[in-house]
């Protein structure tokens, strides 16, 4: 293992954007995310996903120097044009009128389209709920995932996070994708050599597989529970992908045409303004959304992002540790 410290990782990130023709916003934007998923302990969505931005780059899926375009679509909607770049880009032009027409309106909507999208969400969430609002985003990504009671891919990993701000402490935060696990965790196995558990994926006969080769190349992943993530990831093919516009995961493979590129869709970011909500009734009510939290630690469960926030506290102070393999790996791109 290799450990870095935050600065020195988010370096190697940003010089690797940099050195292979990402003009330096979108380096920013991108090293700002895969930084904050080594630091939270997501190596999935950590550095690791550097090589798919540079490959994305390489295969002609990105735009390196898309310049997002902000539409005031309605009172409440807010839509970015991303213009083929990565959804960090556009996340950061849209947020200022999101907020503000949140503020105005009670509840908003940003709707990236045309966007290259590689990331977990907790990152966006987590930039709402320090402004003090409530916040659900989704997107779909590339078909990889089964419906339940199919074998063929017609779901991405469909992700869906949602964020409740919570003053002077970490917001409640969670972040899963539809599918039994995130894409990358199986990838990760992959590059380790490892099996992955049963329940994740199937071959191409649907047959449970616990070879991270097959269920990648040949098979599906697999919701999880069953038919209740299967109508779940449905909705998020259809709220961020016909609804804004855009494309839904079969789409975005198509799209790909092979390249084995980052996914290229929409996103969905709603917010909402409790003070707009409540009025002057906020704080009484803010305090009850307390009382739930306070029923869920108090028996010992653990409240979503528990895990997150534990490693980003030790990552401020002993930086993070990667694979000597993915390090060289990542080095191999400043050459």
């Amino acid at each position: 293992m290799i450990r870095l410290s935050l600065a020195q990782a988010y370096e190697l990130a940003e010089s690797i954007l940099l050195h292979n023709g990402f003009n330096p916003a979108h380096a920013r934007a991108v090293s700002d995310t895969v930084l904050a998923g080594e630091r939270d302990g997501c190596a999935s969505h950590g550095l690791y996903r550097v090589l798919g931005c540079v490959n994305s780059l390489r295969a002609g899926k990105v735009s390196p120097d898309a310049v997002p375009q902000v539409i005031d679509q309605a009172p409440s909607i807010v839509r970015v044009d991303a213009g083929g770049g990565f959804s960090q880009l556009a996340f950061q032009a849209g947020l200022p009128l999101l907020k503000e027409k949140t503020r105005a309106n009670g509840i908003a909507a940003l709707a990236i389209n045309r966007c290259v999208h590689f990331s977990a969400l907790w990152v966006e969430i987590e930039q709402l709920t320090s402004a003090g609002l409530v916040a659900l985003a989704c997107n779909p990504s590339h078909a990889w995932v089964a419906p339940a009671g199919g074998n063929q891919p017609v779901f991405g990993t469909n992700p869906i996070a949602f964020g409740w701000p919570r003053e002077g402490r970490n917001p409640f935060v969670f972040d899963f994708a539809t599918s039994a696990i995130a894409r990358g965790d199986i990838e990760l196995h992959r590059r380790a050599g490892k099996a992955i558990p049963e329940g994740w994926g199937v071959d191409a006969h649907g047959q449970p597989s616990t070879d991270p080769n097959v269920v990648l190349d040949a098979g599906a992943m697999l919701t999880f529970g069953g038919h209740k993530g299967s109508a779940l990831a449905a909705m998020v093919e259809l709220i961020a992908g016909p609804l804004i516009g855009d494309l839904t995961s079969a789409e975005s493979l198509a799209y790909d045409a092979g390249s084995k590129s980052s996914p290229y869709h929409g996103e969905l970011i709603i917010a909402f303004d409790p003070q707009r909500f409540l009025g002057a009734a906020t704080d009484q009510h803010l305090a009850r959304a307390e009382g739930l939290f306070a029923g869920i630690e108090g028996q010992g469960a653990r409240l979503p992002s528990q895990r997150r926030y534990e490693a980003r506290a030790r990552s401020q102070v002993e930086g993070v540790q990667i694979p000597q393999a993915l390090y060289n790996d990542l080095q191999a791109l400043l050459n």
